[in-house]
């Protein structure tokens, strides 16, 4: 139980980072990213980094839940399928982030 709380309070933690990035808020990225984005194009910027960014928190809060049902039933098919998850939306929210930087940053660099 305390790894599922641990676990759910960091992705909630990324999750709320990425709805705040989606507002167009992007003060939580690093500052050479904010520097080389236009004022026009902080919206959209936003938006891409922080579906990114929330599509890795529901992961990680989808992982920690597969991990409580691995808790009471001891079936390591749902560690299995919750680190395949895992992967997939980091890989998923990763792509979409360095997309948004390559298209308005000229890098992700």
């Amino acid at each position: 139980m305390v790894a599922f709380i641990t676990i759910a309070g960091l992705g909630l933690f990324v999750s709320i980072l990425g709805i705040i990035n989606m507002t167009g808020n992007i003060s939580s990225l690093h500052w050479y990213h904010r520097q080389r984005v236009t004022e026009e194009n902080i919206k959209p910027f936003g938006k891409l980094i922080g579906l990114g960014t929330l599509i890795i928190g529901v992961a990680i809060i989808i992982f920690g839940a597969l991990l409580l049902v691995f808790e009471h039933t001891q079936n390591d098919a749902f560690v299995i399928i919750g680190a395949l998850e895992l992967l997939v939306g980091i890989a998923v929210g990763m792509v979409i982030s360095f997309y948004a930087m390559k298209k308005y940053n000229n890098g992700i660099f």
